[in-house]
C-alpha cells in the first residue's frame, strides 16, 4: 500500500521529520523558508495532507485552487486563525491542531513576560550591556512587586488555567478571569480564581491583564483603545495568544501617554514585523513568538499533527479535528 504524500511548509525537529519520512512520501523544507501563496496552492494541488504553521496564511483562495488533491492539513501549532476554517468546512477539508502539548511551556513564558516587565529585566539587561551601569543605589530601576498582586485572565481555558496555577500557587497573586464559558467549579477553586462579569472589569482592576483566549473574528482587537483607558495607570498588558487580539496602535498609544505602565508580548499583528514605536519604548518587552519554543514541546507537537494526519488516512476518529 502506498503512503499518503504529504508536504511540510516549514523545518521540523529531526525525530518528527525522521518519523515523517518513515510514514509518509513526504516532501520536506530544508531551506525553513516560508512558502508564498503561490507554492501553497501548487502544494495543495501535489499531496494527500499539507502541514503548515503560523507563518502559512492559507486563505479562501488559496483552499479553493483549481485541482486541489490535499482533503487535509495537519496543523502544527495549536492556533488555526492563519487558515480560512469556513472555507475548509466547505470545501469538506479536514484541518487538524496541536492543543494540549504547548500548554505548559506558554504559561512559563506569559509568567516570563510578567517578571520581565513588572521588575523592569529587559531595562537592566540592556543598560548592563550597553556598559551604563553605575553600580547598586537605592532608587535604580525601581520596579513593581508581583507578589500579591491581581492578575486578570482573559480567557481561561487550558492556558489560562495554567498560568493562573503558576501565578497563584507560585506568585501568591489573586487571580480574576473572564470566559464566555462556565468554568467548573472545581477548576476555579484550585486558584481562588474569581470570574468578573465582564473584559472591562477585568481592565479596571487588574496590576497585569493576561491575554490567554483564541483568535476569533470576535476577538479581533479585543483590547482596544476603549479598554486601555480602563486599566490602571500602574497596570501591565501580556499577550501570549495572537498578536490580532491588541490592537497594536492603541497599544503604543496607550504607552506613549502612560494610561498602562507598560506592555510585554511574545505574539504581534504583522509578524515577524514590529511596529518602530513598540521597538523603541523601554516599557515594552517583547519576545519572538516563543510560547511553545522548547525541544519537547516541538517535538510534541511534530508528533501530534502526525497523529492526527494518520488518523485522517485510517478513517479513525481524529484526536484533535478543528473541522
Amino acid at each position: 500500500m502506498s503512503k499518503p504524500v504529504a508536504i511540510v511548509t516549514r523545518k521540523w525537529p529531526k525525530v518528527c521529520e525522521d518519523r515523517l519520512q518513515e510514514l509518509f512520501d513526504v516532501t520536506l523544507n530544508k531551506s525553513d523558508k516560508p512558502f508564498s501563496a503561490d507554492e501553497l496552492k501548487t502544494a495543495l494541488q501535489n499531496c494527500d495532507v499539507l502541514m503548515p504553521t503560523v507563518t502559512d496564511k492559507i486563505n479562501a483562495e488559496i483552499l479553493s485552487v483549481d485541482n486541489r488533491r490535499a482533503n487535509m492539513i495537519g496543523n502544527f501549532g495549536v492556533g488555526f486563525n492563519h487558515i480560512d476554517i469556513d472555507k475548509a468546512k466547505e470545501l469538506s477539508i479536514t484541518v487538524s491542531n496541536t492543543p494540549s502539548v504547548l500548554t505548559d511551556c506558554t504559561a512559563d513564558i506569559a509568567m516570563s513576560l510578567i517578571l520581565m516587565v513588572g521588575r523592569r529585566v529587559g531595562e537592566g539587561e540592556r543598560e548592563l550591556r550597553a556598559e551604563k551601569w553605575t553600580g547598586w543605589r537605592p532608587t535604580h530601576l525601581l520596579g513593581t512587586k508581583i507578589t500579591g498582586k491581581k492578575l486578570g485572565i482573559i480567557g481561561f481555558g487550558r492556558i489560562g488555567q495554567a498560568v493562573a496555577k503558576r501565578a497563584h500557587f507560585g506568585f501568591d497573586m489573586e487571580i480574576l478571569f473572564w470566559d464566555p464559558f462556565d468554568i467548573p467549579k472545581e477548576v476555579t477553586n484550585k486558584f481562588k480564581a474569581k470570574k468578573l462579569d465582564s473584559i472591562e472589569d477585568i481592565c479596571k482592576q487588574s496590576d497585569f491583564v493576561s491575554v490567554n483566549c483564541p483568535a476569533t473574528k470576535e476577538t479581533f482587537h479585543l483590547m482596544n483603545e476603549e479598554r486601555f483607558k480602563l486599566m490602571k495607570k500602574s497596570a501591565f498588558i501580556i499577550n501570549t495568544a495572537r498578536g490580532d487580539i491588541v490592537d497594536e496602535k492603541a497599544l503604543v498609544q496607550a504607552l506613549n501617554s502612560k494610561e498602562i505602565a507598560g506592555a510585554a508580548l511574545d505574539v504581534f499583528e504583522t509578524e515577524p514585523n514590529l511596529p518602530s514605536e513598540l521597538k523603541s519604548l523601554e516599557n515594552v518587552v517583547s519576545f519572538p513568538h516563543l510560547g511553545s519554543a522548547t525541544i519537547e514541546t516541538r517535538i510534541a507537537m511534530g508528533n501530534t499533527a502526525i497523529d492526527n494526519s494518520l488518523a485522517f488516512f485510517a478513517k479513525t476518529e481524529l484526536p484533535n479535528k478543528v473541522v
